[in-house]
């Protein structure tokens, strides 16, 4: 019996059938982690130098869709109040509903209900602010700030506001997770440690880490699996063809 033709086998199909399924699981993975992060991230462009070092003008941030309750000190908010002006702005929050936010203490530190505050984060050594001030956070209110304190609009310029330069938790859209770009600048927000010693300590990250690997790992099922039929011809010889014997 002539075997010519016969270019299959057990191992064959098999490898088929899984090349198929990494594909069909690379999509679910890979569209949907687009999905997912659509949803639950938006892009913006930070504008100014205020919030330098941590983020530079120009800068591509991706930043979570929460609701303004969930908002903690030592968040990145990107917030839009008409006290403040038309545009989104991002800061930091420093003081949450009776919080007495002050500067500065005998070291130049920014203080918390009289408890000082480290901030590696500022852009420039010395007072963490170069104006003294103090405010009260109303109930339901937020105290916001720029890591670049010499050059930063914030709440400090509104003190004489009726808010007393606070902003309402309803003004917050978004929550700064990460620096998207220019890429050499790439990185997840860290949690500042010192407002962890405070009540409701700081919140938790977004998870914007298993957004992204649910897109690589999908890309990476789809690419091998669609390179499974390519690469195992490459790699299997031919069967030759059995020429029948002549009586």
């Amino acid at each position: 019996m002539s075997a010519a033709g016969r270019t299959d086998d057990g191992h064959g199909r098999a490898g088929r059938v899984l090349s198929g399924l990494a594909v069909a699981v690379g999509c679910v993975l890979f569209l949907g982690g687009f999905v997912w992060g659509a949803l639950l991230y938006q892009p913006y462009t930070v504008p100014t130098d205020s919030m330098a070092p941590t983020i530079g003008r120009g800068d591509r941030v991706l930043a979570q869709r929460i609701d303004g309750g969930d908002v903690r000190r030592g968040d990145i908010v990107v917030f839009k109040d008409k006290v403040w002006g038309d545009s989104p702005m991002v800061k930091r929050v420093v003081g949450t509903g009776g919080d007495t936010v002050a500067c500065c203490d005998s070291r130049g530190r920014l203080t918390v209900d009289g408890k000082p505050i480290e901030e590696p984060y500022l852009q420039a050594e010395g007072p963490a602010s170069p104006t003294g001030f103090s405010a009260t956070v109303p109930d339901g209110q937020l105290f916001l700030l720029g890591d670049h304190r010499n050059d930063s609009v914030d709440s400090r310029g509104h003190l004489t506001d009726a808010s007393h330069g606070t902003v309402p938790r309803s003004a917050v859209k978004a929550r700064v997770d990460a620096t998207a770009w220019p890429m050499d600048g790439w990185g997840m927000m860290d949690r500042p440690e010192s407002f962890a010693a405070l009540p409701d300590s700081t919140s938790q990250p977004g998870p914007l880490p298993l957004v992204l690997a649910a897109v690589a790992v999908g890309a990476v099922l789809i690419l091998g699996g669609a390179a499974y039929g390519p690469v195992a011809r490459f790699v299997t010889p031919r069967r030759r063809e059995e020429v029948p014997a002549h009586g």
